[in-house]
């Protein structure tokens, strides 16, 4: 029952960040956190497509998956782009096979103490945008009713996007995803400039930015903005 309704909160709070000119970003940390809260993971890695229909990352958990997302896509193999070529979810996948599969992928994961990696597709119906990885430092395995649930959280965010660019009737999704891409540089460029400034690591700037983004009421894309030019008040 706790489970339940702790989900129903987190869909509450998916669905509340879908208001005019919502934060895309925002939207999708939001997707991550709350995808590694209820399926047991220890991180959270997000790539949505381009323009060109190529993936890039746009949230994560921590900084020590967006390397592992890079390297990903860096090196053309992994299960997050097996999903999004298939739009079918990649899960339980036996240690075996993940060597077999995707060497180069399992031997970064290995080595940054993960053991298991399971991955979501973000679609609605055969429109496929993008893929969630979920990190384990357990060899674990996700049932039916978590895949139910992480699928229906990936779903929600999707129709979150997808409405976005209905409401906007003349925008492609793509220039809206190009968008999103162009705000994560500049949210990068901040969480370097913050770090520096407090003395802080990248995740404690970005935890920092977001939550004054959030009782300010503001973007993250503006708050990024004055961090850069220094006249944020954190």
């Amino acid at each position: 029952m706790h489970r339940e309704r702790d989900l129903a909160h987190v869909f509450v709070e998916l669905a509340d960040t879908l208001v005019d000119d919502f934060d895309v970003i925002d939207l999708l940390q939001t997707l991550a956190e709350c995808s590694v809260e209820f399926l047991q993971a220890d991180a959270a890695g997000l790539m949505l497509a381009d323009q060109r229909g190529q993936l890039q990352v746009l949230a994560c958990t921590s900084d020590q998956v967006r390397v592992l997302e890079l390297f990903e896509l860096q090196n053309s193999e992994g299960p997050c782009l097996d999903c999004f070529t298939t739009g079918e979810p990649v899960v339980n996948v036996d240690l075996a096979d993940v060597a077999t599969r995707w060497p180069r992928f399992h031997a970064a994961t290995a080595d940054s103490g993960f053991r298991s990696v399971h991955s979501l597709p973000m679609r609605l119906r055969g429109q496929i945008i993008g893929a969630m990885n979920l990190f384990c430092t357990h060899q674990s395995t996700l049932s039916d009713d978590d895949i139910t649930v992480g699928q229906a959280l990936c779903d929600v965010a999707t129709i979150g996007l997808l409405q976005e660019r209905t409401m906007r009737q003349g925008e492609v999704l793509a220039e809206q995803l190009q968008g999103a891409l162009n705000t994560r540089v500049l949210i990068e460029q901040a969480k370097g400039v913050l770090a520096e400034r407090l003395n802080l690591a990248l995740e404690d700037a970005f935890t920092l930015m977001r939550a004054h983004a959030r009782r300010s009421q503001q973007r993250l894309t503006d708050v990024a903005r004055t961090v850069i030019d220094g006249s944020a008040e954190l």
